[in-house]
């Protein structure tokens, strides 16, 4: 080979070489995951969601569809559901500022339901449940109006998403309303946190609802969340001392040492535990008192916004709690054949290793497990757990065996574990599409990043 025609080939070959460089690669994967989960947003959740859901006669939002999106069931309207409607179309407002006011039409709409029929005008605060209509339910087995924090947090985080992409006076007013309902009503200041249950005219039940104990971190993660989103629109000093003390409650009273929230809580933020109970009294309250994985992932990513949004720099305390619990929810409840967050584990007495005692996989714990192991990989990109790698396993896991590439939406359980879940209703008042909505929408922000 001549001198000249081998210098060719040395160009040629390095030119190759440096397009199929590891950073390109990653580049080139990180865009076709991005195209993926547009579609996913777009074709299988918003064009699906919206505007179907739109009840143009009573007002709201519609709750109960089959597998295929026929209507099906009572059309009962809970303010977790129909709140988290407003969250989503407000935020999906700004994620596509070419689709605003559709989408900010459809949020209004939800904020007048909220306003008209969900407020309680004689004693404030939200109510929990709705018929079609927008006559107050009694709340199940109680046979009495119940009104619960965990409900009223997510009309604060809706109605507050809400204003901050409208500048809506009225709705952030309502949103201030509720807050300060719940604090004079709901908050505890001899043990701090706040009380789940609630009578009609805001009498907290402190010592819990028909053997459900009075407090838990469900509801203390999604309040959280919601005086997270308040605060951003209404930077208020009494917010922010709330969501600091909800952060370091969470953070270091809730989540145990090894990295997992304790579910259910007494008045004293004692946690509920029936691990040194008999075994039929631990397994008929197992629902009080195990690990969820879900739960875990999701707050790692809350209490690390929640430490942004409050301004909190250098916060090495929460950003080490948060790695932690997303460690522990790898190490012992990730199924690492096809991927996924299982549902449940226990540490049973005289264990120190984790028992999976649910191997299902929930559509809403694997949304959150979806953005959280982005987020991870992101702020430890060299970690020997490798969160981007488990991050595109988790999509995988998700376009598999989660989504409903028919119907649209995801199925409310993995059908690895549970393939009757096909046929499942794809939608009812607890099942609705802020988990996914966010986690899409947050992790192509990233990727895009």
């Amino acid at each position: 080979m001549k001198p000249k025609t081998l210098s060719i080939w040395i160009v040629v070959l390095l030119f190759l070489f440096s397009c199929s460089s590891p950073e390109k690669v990653n580049q080139s994967a990180d865009q076709k995951i991005l195209s993926e989960l547009s579609e996913a947003l777009n074709k299988g959740i918003l064009d699906v969601w919206y505007p179907r859901t739109i009840d143009s006669v009573y007002g709201g939002f519609l709750s109960d569809f089959d597998y295929k999106w026929e209507m099906k069931g009572a059309q009962n309207k809970m303010i977790v559901t129909q709140s988290r409607h407003v969250w989503t179309c407000s935020t999906v407002a700004a994620f596509y500022p070419e689709r605003k006011d559709y989408f900010l039409k459809m949020a209004s709409h939800g904020v007048q339901f909220l306003k008209d029929k969900m407020w309680d005008s004689k004693f404030g605060g939200f109510f929990n449940l709705v018929d079609q209509q927008g006559n107050v339910l009694k709340s199940g087995k109680a046979d009495r109006i119940i009104k619960e924090a965990y409900g009223n947090a997510f009309a604060i985080y809706g109605l507050a998403a809400y204003a901050r992409q409208t500048n809506d006076t009225s709705a952030l007013e309502l949103a201030k309303k509720a807050f300060l309902w719940l604090d004079q009503h709901s908050y505890d200041p001899q043990y701090g946190g706040y009380f789940q249950f609630l009578e009609a005219d805001g009498t907290p039940l402190k010592e819990g609802l028909l053997g459900v104990p009075p407090k838990d971190q469900n509801g203390s993660i999604h309040l959280l969340e919601a005086f997270t989103e308040l605060y951003r629109v209404w930077p208020d000093t009494l917010v922010k001392e709330r969501l600091l003390m909800m952060l370091a409650l969470v953070r270091d009273q809730i989540t145990h040492p090894k990295g997992y929230l304790q579910l259910f809580l007494n008045q004293d933020l004692s946690p509920v535990s029936y691990r040194d109970s008999a075994e039929d009294a631990r397994k008929e309250n197992w629902h009080h008192d195990h690990i969820s994985f879900g739960h875990d992932v999701e707050t790692a990513f809350l209490m690390l916004e929640a430490s942004e949004i409050a301004g909190l720099e250098n916060d090495t305390l929460t950003l080490r709690k948060a790695k932690r619990m997303v460690d522990h929810s790898i190490e012992n409840g990730w199924n690492k054949t096809v991927g996924g967050f299982y549902e449940a584990g226990y540490y049973f007495k005289d264990q120190d290793t984790v028992t999976i005692i649910k191997d299902t996989k929930n559509w809403w714990a694997q949304a959150e497990g979806l953005n959280t192991l982005l987020l991870m990989s992101e702020l430890f990109p060299d970690d020997p757990h490798n969160y981007k790698s488990l991050f595109l396993k988790q999509w995988e896991y998700i376009d598999t065996y989660l989504i409903d590439h028919e119907h649209g939406d995801w199925y409310p359980n993995g059908i690895d574990k549970e393939p009757g879940e096909k046929l499942a209703m794809k939608s009812q008042i607890w099942k609705g599409n802020y988990h996914t909505s966010r986690s899409l929408m947050n992790c192509m922000k990233r990727l895009k990043r």
